[in-house]
């Protein structure tokens, strides 16, 4: 191995969607344990950061709408971005509506173990929306990523739908463009999560 191809790093596996049983089961199980952290009143939802422009480095930007938050401090912190793009939704009026009517998707995420907290994206000027979250374990982090592939197919264009796991990095070193160098795979589409000032 020359010197060069041992400092690069690997590349990143291509991200995938979890098996529908395996995603399904998982998406239940959250919908259950999240009842019981809304009934608890565990889950906050913030305004300080909303009406924030978050840039990042494809050129895009997206205005953050919400704020969902559950008050834990995470051992093993771990930022995601997910990304994907509706169907059906059209004009300013189809994007208004969604973005009211997401808040009754809380349930589906907050509830998957190790959530910590998730900044909700309007559509950018290419329509897609960004989650921006902290977790508390890439992998944890990982596993509700690919499962949330699988509700989002269900309203998402096809092949629109993509997400990173940063491990190591909360969400406030990431809105703070401190993402370490040789993170991911460094592949053109890698700056839809990038932020940039």
């Amino acid at each position: 191995m020359s010197p060069t191809s041992a400092s690069r790093p690997a590349p990143r596996p291509a991200p995938r969607p979890a098996a529908r049983p395996e995603a399904w089961r998982a998406v239940g199980r959250c919908a259950v344990a999240s009842t019981s952290l809304l009934v608890r009143g565990r889950v906050r939802q913030p305004r300080s950061r909303v009406g924030r422009v978050v840039r990042f480095a494809d050129g895009t930007q997206g205005r953050v709408y919400r704020e969902t938050v559950v008050a834990r401090v995470p051992a093993e912190p771990c930022f995601l971005a997910v990304a994907f793009r509706l169907r059906w939704v059209h004009g300013p009026r189809g994007h208004a509506v969604f973005r009211a009517e997401s808040l009754l998707n809380t349930p589906l995420f907050v509830g998957f173990p190790g959530f910590v907290s998730k900044l909700w994206l309007a559509a950018d000027e290419r329509h897609v929306y960004r989650g921006l979250y902290e977790w508390d374990g890439a992998g944890r982090a990982e596993g509700y990523a690919r499962s949330l592939w699988r509700v989002l197919e269900l309203v998402s264009e096809r092949g629109s739908i993509d997400y990173r796991v940063v491990p190591g990095l909360t969400r406030e070193e990431a809105l703070a463009r401190l993402v370490p160098t040789g993170t991911g795979d460094a592949a053109p589409d890698d700056g839809w999560w990038r932020v940039v000032p």
